[in-house]
């Protein structure tokens, strides 16, 4: 652990955004902390329930990327012996899978230590709960992503109760215990990350073999930081949450962004290619201005002659021929003869099939047997 991120205090009240933001962070990096804390005192020996539980526990709720610390407590300082897991990076079990769970089990103490007798469930309380929060104030400080956290407590000693504890609430706490006065500065230190964390608890009650009870607690604490604004020269302020989350989340960000623009984008062009055209088409030789409406999709085609049974619709010129199809591919439309009679577009014969790039354009028909033009003019209303 950096001497950056030692002895860290509660912090400043964090906003909802900056809620919101360090969930997020935690949800994109993924994993957990994950503390088995476990009470080495004779009242808690692991019959075969709680080693299914316990062992249920790592095989079916940790996921790759959790880090899995085991500190067992009981009277003397935690955690208990120096080759059981802290809560330091450095001796995490990082879980990366089912061939881990065999190392978790292996320093997970199933036996009780028979030498230990008192718990002080307080004082190991604030070992755990403040060492949790230091994890994730060092991740802030060297712009790591911050983790959830969740101790599955195992003990018959009362959790979550107020400053101070006296023999009526647990009569293990040692005598010369400071957690015994609610004014201590370790009872006021464990009441206010209480206070300051956020907690969600859930109990389940585990009978012994000689008919006694503890409990499996599992407190799980949303991801969070301690937040310390400062005054700055310049009349400033600096703080440590929001310029962490800018580093955090811009890169997430601007790839949000991109996708969004990309799928307004991809929306928008999908209903301009799936939204129906109009053609308004004028008959030069009548008195109406409009003669005919003709409704286009994409990928249909109008003929333009005689009726054709695999067009949505037909524009009649004389003679008995098609001379040429109006084809909508997309948001383009192009005009196709046939070669049974000549067309032109806009004054120009038209022999191959041909891009209309206007709204607007004018088609004539010959009309050989009358021997004059046949003019129509269409209105494309997307």
């Amino acid at each position: 652990m950096i001497n950056s991120c030692q002895n860290i205090t509660p912090g400043q009240s964090l906003t909802n955004s900056q809620k919101n933001g360090l969930d997020l962070v935690a949800r994109l990096s993924g994993g957990r902390d994950v503390v088995l804390a476990i009470d080495l005192t004779e009242s808690v020996g692991l019959n075969d329930e709680g080693r299914i539980r316990l062992r249920q526990i790592v095989q079916d709720s940790l996921s790759p990327g959790d880090s899995v610390y085991v500190v067992p407590f009981a009277t003397t300082v935690n955690p208990l012996k120096p080759d059981i897991n802290t809560l330091t990076p450095e001796k995490a079990i990082k879980f990366h899978g089912q061939q881990d769970i065999d190392q978790i089990i292996n320093v997970i103490p199933f036996q009780p230590n028979l030498n230990l007798q008192n718990t002080d469930i307080q004082r190991a309380e604030l070992f755990i709960y403040q060492n949790l929060a230091q994890l994730n104030q060092c991740r802030l400080g060297e712009n790591q992503p911050i983790k959830p956290q969740s101790i599955v407590w195992i003990t018959d000693a009362p959790l979550l109760t107020k400053a101070g504890i006296t023999n009526d609430i647990w009569v293990e706490t040692p005598l010369d215990s400071p957690f015994r006065l609610a004014n201590s500065a370790e009872s006021i230190a464990r009441q206010t990350w209480l206070e300051k964390l956020p907690i969600k608890q859930r109990d389940r009650v585990i009978k012994t073999d000689n008919n006694k009870q503890y409990q499996l607690t599992v407190i799980d604490i949303a991801p969070t930081v301690q937040e310390f604004c400062t005054p700055a020269p310049g009349e400033k302020e600096t703080c440590l949450v929001n310029p962490y989350l800018v580093k955090q989340l811009w890169l997430p960000a601007l790839i949000s962004g991109i996708l969004l623009i990309a799928l307004v984008v991809t929306g928008i062009k999908f209903y301009r290619v799936q939204k129906k055209w109009q053609l308004i088409v004028d008959f030069l030789d009548t008195e109406k201005e409009d003669d005919k409406i003709c409704s286009l999709g994409n990928n249909q085609r109008i003929a333009i002659g005689e009726y054709d049974s695999n067009c949505v619709d037909s524009i009649d010129t004389p003679g008995s021929e098609i001379r040429a199809y109006l084809v909508r591919k997309g948001e383009k439309l192009y005009i196709d003869p046939t070669g049974e009679a000549t067309i032109f577009l806009n004054g120009q014969e038209i022999t191959k099939k041909t891009l209309i790039s206007s709204s607007s354009y004018r088609i004539n028909c010959p009309d050989t047997k009358r021997k004059k033009d046949f003019e129509i003019t269409i209105k494309i209303k997307k």
